[in-house]
């Protein structure tokens, strides 16, 4: 080996630290590393980005499986890997991605923080439509290419703000996305921490072995609810689960509440369930005879007959086989009636949330991470005039039939013809290109769009109308 190859080589490859400004900058802390917002040292690029260092040396295989996906993926509302940086000193490894400013744990969160009269200043319909929308639309991009998120919750949901893509929502955090073609394990086999069993699908909690991309659908569902009302629909008691395990009977009884017990015709396959004899042992379907998604929404105002709740109980069914394809759900009447999505979520308003602050890297989590919380440390009746200037904003553009330019059809939409298994074949075997190689060279996937976006982390708590305290670890 040439040794002074090998040395000068290691002297000429680029630094995190030489190219970017990021010290005292940190945005998200999660169980995989940190997050920093950075800015390059050259002078000529004003550019903002999102680095994100990987927890511990060396890179793990949580770690290569994002990596390998992220440099395949190209679509306008999924995360866009820009670069990648190991450190040979340390073993450190760096993800470089575009900024985002939002994400929709926090938009959610300022919601429930303004009050006017008492009552909760929700999030406009039209923002609803169109993250929910976009959301979709990059779900069905990574369906179409045999991927599952398996993680999909508000703190991975993006938004941009000013700039070129003002805006647009971006899907993140890859960590635990898989191949359809892979062997799926369970999510509490592959990696038992500490996480928020909110968006999980029912087919998780009972011990599917073999689930599909419905789960993604079903927490699509949970988003959507919770955009609607400013409440997660499923939260039930939050603690620090670190099990094996995928029953959760707490969780469980948070979706009969809703929902009500699934009976027989509603889902003919619960009996072959893992964890159904279980569930027969801790529940009865008496205690539950009164409950649906109809009441539920009822309370929060949202009608059954509206299009939006028709959406919403179609992502939200219990039986996965009869849940909703990411694409049927694009196609729903939702989507067609005024107002239609727009690409800048915001629909040209002026953005009342709150910019990221920074976090500290002393002392404990909780304590530090309640400073990233916007609308927490922020002047009540303020946040309460900016929601509403938001809201009035939002019906004028209404009645102006929208500013903003309306998406009939997802980026990047996919046809049925497209072979997506061979390419699949190839990630699963290893076929990618190197980790430090140009990106998306010959890439395998369908890329019709472009520019993407940051990555980061966050947590905070929240209080909801009906006097809950949400808590929430990423």
């Amino acid at each position: 080996m040439d040794y002074q190859f090998k040395e000068k080589l290691g002297q000429e490859r680029a630094k995190v630290e030489d190219l970017f400004e990021y010290e005292g900058c940190k945005v998200g802390r999660g169980t995989y590393g940190h997050v920093y917002k950075a800015k390059p040292k050259d002078s000529n690029d004003d550019q903002v980005y999102a680095l994100k260092q990987i927890e511990g040396s060396g890179i793990s295989m949580s770690a290569c499986r994002e990596i390998a996906l992220l440099r395949e993926l190209k679509h306008v509302n999924v995360i866009n890997l820009q670069r990648v940086f190991l450190s040979h000193v340390d073993r450190r490894v760096w993800l470089l991605f575009d900024y985002a400013e939002h994400d929709l744990w926090h938009i959610i969160k300022f919601h429930r923080s303004a009050k006017v009269n008492k009552k909760t200043i929700q999030v406009p319909k039209g923002m609803v439509k169109s993250l929910i929308f976009q959301i979709l639309a990059g779900i069905h991009y990574l369906h179409s290419n045999w991927i599952l998120h398996r993680d999909l919750k508000p703190a991975n949901i993006l938004v941009m703000g000013e700039g070129r893509e003002r805006g647009r929502v971006k899907i993140a955090d890859m960590g635990f996305a898989r191949l359809f073609n892979n062997p799926l394990k369970p999510l509490a086999d592959l990696d038992p921490v500490v996480v928020t069993f909110w968006y999980r699908a029912p087919e998780l909690l009972l011990g599917a072995r073999h689930y599909t991309k419905a789960i993604d659908i079903w927490a699509i569902g949970c988003i959507f609810a919770e955009l609607l009302t400013s409440e997660p629909i499923f939260h039930c008691r939050q603690e620090d689960i670190k099990t094996n395990n995928p029953y959760h009977q707490d969780q469980l009884d948070r979706i009969f509440n809703v929902m009500g017990f699934p009976m027989d015709k509603d889902w003919e396959d619960i009996k072959k369930m893992p964890e159904y004899n279980q569930l027969q042992k801790d529940f009865k379907k008496t205690p539950y005879m009164n409950c649906s998604l109809i009441k539920y929404m009822d309370k929060h105002k949202i009608k059954s007959d509206t299009k939006a709740f028709v959406l919403l109980s179609k992502l939200l069914l219990m039986d996965p086989i009869k849940r909703i394809t990411s694409e049927q759900a694009i196609q729903d009447g939702y989507f067609t009636e005024d107002p239609e999505p727009t690409q800048d979520v915001f629909n040209g308003m002026p953005i009342p949330y709150p910019k990221r602050e920074f976090l500290t890297d002393e002392g404990n989590d909780d304590n530090h991470n309640n400073n990233a919380n916007h609308a927490g440390n922020q002047n009540p009746a303020a946040v309460a005039a900016a929601a509403a200037a938001v809201a009035a904003a939002a019906a004028n553009n209404n009645n102006n039939n929208q500013s903003q330019s309306s998406m009939p059809q997802p980026p990047g939409m996919m046809t049925h013809n497209d072979p997506h298994m061979p390419a699949a074949k190839r990630v699963r075997l290893g076929g990618t290109n190197g980790l430090g190689g140009p990106q998306n060279s010959g890439s395998m996937f369908n890329n019709n769009t472009s520019n993407q976006t940051s990555g980061s982390c966050s947590k905070g708590s929240g209080k909801g109308s009906g006097g809950h305290q949400f808590n929430q670890r990423y």
